[in-house]
């Protein structure tokens, strides 16, 4: 993607006000995260460079903490509209390339039945309907090959499911999301990228979270 940024030099004495500057570089041991505005405004890059990854996000979003991912964000009204990044364990895996998932149709199987897997539910009643919309792949400006997956699931539950009379057990929609993914492999790990929209609302915030997709860039780690 192209995405001029504005970068300021800061001395250490000013670490605080840098917080609230345009560009920020936090040091935490050996990890160091980048952020910085683009140009117009509408968008911050992070740039992880101890764990390998970089992406651009909506600057409104905020990122929350203890959420089960290596990063997540998510719009401060809008809770069900939000983007994580997750990566395989450096330990167990030994990712060459994106490839190795197969083609990006099989990729997409593997997607969607780690989001159902993480949807199930114990309550009675429950029905969950999924599809996958698309699967593709790309070869972005680093040269490197990206997965791009696209599901929808539903989820269906009754108010009433220990009703005796069937006609009292009617399921009624709970919720309707579109879910977009990207897959990248460096360092032998997989990363994944995962946005998350309501159906109705994905008109409204597409535009927004094709730019993060195209922006999803995983970086060799140096030693």
């Amino acid at each position: 993607y192209s995405c001029e940024l504005k970068v300021f030099a800061v001395p250490r004495r000013n670490v605080l006000s840098t917080l609230l500057s345009a560009s920020t570089v936090l040091l935490l041991g050996p990890r160091q995260i980048t952020l910085a505005e683009t140009t117009g405004g509408a968008f911050r890059e992070y740039i992880d460079t101890f764990d390998g990854y970089s992406f651009i996000y909506p600057k409104g979003w905020i990122q929350v903490k203890g959420a089960g991912a290596d990063i997540f964000f998510r719009d401060p009204v809008l809770l069900d509209v939000n983007m994580s990044v997750d990566i395989s364990s450096p330990s167990s895996s030994t990712y060459k390339t994106v490839e190795d998932l197969g083609p990006p149709e099989k990729a997409a199987e593997g997607v969607l039945k780690q989001y159902l897997t993480e949807f199930m539910s114990t309550r009675l009643g429950v029905r969950r309907e999924s599809n996958v919309l698309s699967a593709s792949s790309k070869v972005a400006d680093d040269g490197k090959l990206y997965y791009e997956v696209e599901v929808n699931i539903k989820s269906y539950a009754s108010n009433n499911e220990l009703a005796v009379m069937p006609k009292d057990r009617v399921q009624s929609l709970e919720w309707d999301r579109r879910y977009l993914t990207v897959l990248g492999v460096e360092n032998n790990q997989l990363y994944a990228l995962r946005l998350q929209t309501p159906e109705r609302l994905l008109s409204e915030e597409e535009g927004d979270l094709r730019r993060v997709m195209d922006s999803f860039r995983v970086n060799k780690i140096q030693a």
